[in-house]
């Protein structure tokens, strides 16, 4: 069944950073997929915005280029791409002062339809894009603004970022954008959980044994090295997309899909987290950095290479054992783990069952995996249910195998296109829906999780352990797990 596509109201999109990577690579290319599938009414325009002097002509080459670079499916003779650059508009603006916005604001003209401005800046030109599109008279009561993580570098200059927002738009127009929530598969975990009656009953610690939250880069820091030395996997990967993806599996069932419903109980599993801090980081967490080593089908340098410094601390691998102090969730760890210059690209969650609590057959009593529920993220989305079948054949006795119930969404929506994450957030940013964007309180909820954990880093001092390049990171993430009697999962590999 084919998709159906609802339009938006007419809308300007002014893109802050209009001539950057983020908006050549990811913005642009999700426009054009939304002006192929004839979701924008007339008229509908998008702004570019950067310093840089373009005449209108010279900015849509530009935005043509990108397009045909990094859209799949894009082509000269395109007439969705052509229809596309007919609403490209561009102004030269300098945020940090007053040069290009009277032409801005001319170029906007008169309050009559929706007005979102999208930041795809770095963090701190935030607050002074927002106190200025104040000044200047731009923002409207229809106007809302997206800003892209990080929001802070931890909870002081998040609720510093957060302030100056709000003192110029409403909480209600505020879209903090993290991408992973706009993919399939993770909006496909809460229908998996809430619109069937399989999987909520079972959905407890009394049922669950523990969680895995994986998500593995393959690629070093790939010119971002003077940002990612002063983020770190803490505050690039953890704070933002691996807290979303727990919150959504340890949430409680929210009344509804509004977004202050939905967001109140993630919030909830949030304030809920069990404490790291000094005390007990050691025991807890593991943090790593590459060394030089072998990955991408061939060498590759360390990170201090790739950053061009004789030394650092920060880490490219974190490994985190987390609790989270509810009744459904009693007991029951939560093990993370994100890194660079891993074997593999993927995200995944994998919740894995207790064990069956008496074996029946002829066979060793732990010779019997426990079933696993593994939901790809990307690449390659979709759900496997791990669990015992008897291998067919005649013979005595029951051989027992461990094998996938597997649902490719590839495969199961075979011809219909499916939405880049991008896509969807942008829509739901113009239509006003905020429940796959962050509120603030979420955001400082999890800065004031995370805070205590890289403080008793610095203050326990111990370096960041390596790991060769290729590999899973350092071994003491392995003895995270395994001190517990688990393992983290590898059962990808044999679809790959």
């Amino acid at each position: 069944m084919a998709a159906r596509i609802v339009k938006v109201e007419p809308f300007d999109l002014v893109v802050f950073g209009g001539t950057g990577d983020l908006a050549y690579r990811k913005l642009y290319p999700a426009l054009l997929n939304r002006e192929r599938s004839e979701q924008f009414s007339e008229p509908t325009r998008i702004i570019g915005v950067s310093r840089r002097h373009y005449d209108r002509n010279a900015f849509r080459l530009a935005v043509k280029d990108a397009l045909l670079k990094f859209s799949a499916g894009a082509h000269e003779d395109d007439a969705a791409m052509e229809r596309f650059l007919s609403r490209i508009d561009y102004a030269s603006v300098d945020v940090m002062s007053k040069e290009g916005w009277p032409e801005l604001r001319s170029l906007l003209g008169p309050d009559e339809r929706i007005r979102a401005f999208y930041l795809a800046t770095s963090p701190d030109l935030f607050c002074p894009v927002a106190k200025r599109l104040g000044e200047e008279g731009l923002v409207t009561p229809r106007s809302r603004i997206i800003v892209e993580k990080p929001i802070g570098h931890d909870r002081a200059s998040a609720e510093v970022i957060n302030n100056e927002l709000g003192s110029v738009f409403l909480e209600s127009s505020i879209f903090r954008i993290d991408h992973y929530l706009g993919k399939e598969s993770v909006q496909n975990l809460m229908a998996l959980r809430f619109a069937n009656s399989l999987f909520e009953p079972l959905w407890n610690a009394a049922h669950i044994d523990h969680v895995q939250i994986t998500v593995a880069e393959t690629l070093g820091v790939e010119g971002r090295g003077s940002y990612y030395d002063e983020s770190g996997a803490m505050r690039d990967m953890v704070q933002n997309h691996m807290m979303q993806l727990l919150c959504l599996v340890a949430m409680e069932p929210p009344n509804s899909l509004d977004a202050d419903s939905l967001r109140d109980e993630k919030l909830k599993v949030l304030k809920a987290l069990e404490p790291i801090n000094e005390s007990n980081a050691l025991a807890l967490t593991v943090r790593g950095q590459y060394r030089a080593g072998f990955a991408d089908g061939g060498p590759v340098p360390s990170y201090l290479h790739d950053i061009g410094k004789s030394e650092s601390d920060t880490e490219t691998f974190v490994a985190l054992k987390l609790g989270v102090a509810n009744w459904r969730w009693a007991s029951v760890p939560f093990y993370l783990r994100t890194g660079k210059r891993l074997p593999q690209r993927f995200s995944e969650i994998v919740v894995g069952f207790r064990k069956v609590p008496h074996v029946i057959f002829d066979m060793p009593s732990d010779s019997i995996p426990a079933n696993r529920l593994v939901i790809r993220v990307q690449p390659d989305e979709g759900i496997k249910l791990w669990m015992m079948v008897k291998e067919p054949g005649p013979g005595g006795g029951m051989r027992l195998e461990h094998l996938p119930l597997d649902m490719s969404f590839a495969k199961a929506f075979a011809g219909q296109p499916s939405a880049d994450a991008y896509e969807r957030l942008l829509m739901d940013a113009i239509r006003g829906n905020a429940a796959l964007f962050m509120r603030r309180d979420e955001v400082e909820a999890a800065w004031r999780f995370i805070d205590p954990i890289r403080e008793a880093w610095a203050s326990l001092r111990e370096p960041p352990r390596p790991y060769a390049a290729g590999t899973w990171g350092p071994n003491a993430s392995v003895a995270l797990i395994e001190r517990d009697g688990r393992t983290w999962n590898e059962e990808y590999d044999e679809s790959d």
